[in-house]
């Protein structure tokens, strides 16, 4: 259950960011409160996921790497936003960087 509860969280987190990105800044007052909105149930679900046992380290490892993965890929598909091989090349080190610390958990 704590796996659901964080790819439930980091969904919440990547949705909220992008309305972030939309609101031009908090310009468009309109986007305000989905954004509160995904942060606050995006922490609260992290916080479900480590009332099950998860480790913190763990959590937010993969916390950070598929967020930033599913931020920067939705960005460029939605915003244009740069993602060049060098940046590719980061995540990808940052993901193996995640996959290595949950191995070695173990």
């Amino acid at each position: 259950m704590s796996y659901l509860y964080l790819a439930l969280a980091i969904t919440l987190e990547i949705s909220a960011t992008m309305a972030l990105r939309v609101s031009d800044g908090l310009r468009a007052k309109k986007w305000l409160a989905p954004i509160l909105l995904g942060y606050t149930a995006s922490f609260t679900l992290l916080s479900l996921a480590l009332q099950e046992g998860m480790s913190i380290g763990i959590a937010y490892g993969i916390w950070s790497a598929i967020g930033i993965a599913g931020t920067a890929l939705i960005a460029k598909a939605a915003f244009h936003d740069p993602l060049t091989k060098k940046m590719a090349a980061g995540i990808a080190l940052v993901i193996l960087g995640v996959l290595l610390v949950e191995l070695g958990s173990h």
